[in-house]
């Protein structure tokens, strides 16, 4: 199921259906995209409504703290490395970082290119960091894969595949490496318990500090357009 309602306020939200969901969520992406009411396979739609109608307080006050969505071009400065870089035109043949600017190939459209960069920038510095955790910890994983996820900035599965958002890229280095200690610590713990929270402590001692600036400013990180 994929349809929309709209709501006294004027907001539309997307419904779906989830037969994994036990309970409605609603979900204010932080890049711009719809609104998404989640329900369980067997609830009513209208339960749904009353559900989204309640929270229109909520919604509005979420709506009007996301951050507006800004298109990656030339000219305009993206975070790289926690640091803002000019994207400027140049005569290269791929993208290269030269001090506060990431230089562009000429004639070719910005945004994809420097997606391409970030993503490829993210796996180097996020296989760094995961082999040093894993080493640490004495554990091997099995696999690396990037994604652009709006959800989570990190996944780890049962068989140590583990999966990042590339947007990690434009983070400060150290935040980068918390998220990388946080998924390399569940190869040994499958939770967020206490015994996991020392684990990822005992990788990373400084953690909470990136822990908070990814609360404080991960939505900045995805309201970057690199395509339309």
């Amino acid at each position: 199921m994929s349809n929309s309602i709209i709501l006294g306020n004027g907001i539309e939200v997307q419904l779906r259906r989830s037969a994994r969901a036990r309970r409605m969520t609603l979900r204010v992406p932080r890049d711009g995209g719809d609104v998404v009411l989640t329900l369980p396979a067997s609830m009513p739609v209208s339960q749904g409504r009353r559900f989204a109608e309640e929270k229109q307080d909520w919604l509005n006050r979420a709506l009007q703290r996301r951050p507006a969505v800004q298109k990656v071009a030339v000219g305009v400065a993206i975070p790289i490395a926690g640091r803002a870089r000019q994207v400027v035109s140049g005569a290269v043949a791929a993208p290269k970082l030269e001090d506060d600017r990431l230089l562009v190939p000429q004639g070719k459209t910005a945004g994809p290119v420097v997606q391409a960069f970030l993503r490829h920038h993210a796996h180097q510095r996020l296989c760094v960091a995961c082999d040093h955790h894993t080493h640490a910890l004495g554990r091997d994983y099995r696999m690396i894969t990037l994604r652009d996820t709006r959800s989570r900035w990190g996944s780890c599965s049962a068989d140590g595949r583990l999966m990042f958002s590339w947007r990690l890229a434009m983070a400060p280095p150290d935040v980068l490496d918390y998220v990388a200690a946080h998924e390399v610590a569940h190869l040994v713990h499958m939770d967020h318990s206490r015994r996991f929270w020392a684990q990822v402590e005992a990788l990373l001692p400084d953690y909470r500090t990136s822990r908070a600036w990814l609360r404080l400013h991960g939505g900045d990180l995805m309201r970057w357009k690199f395509r339309d």
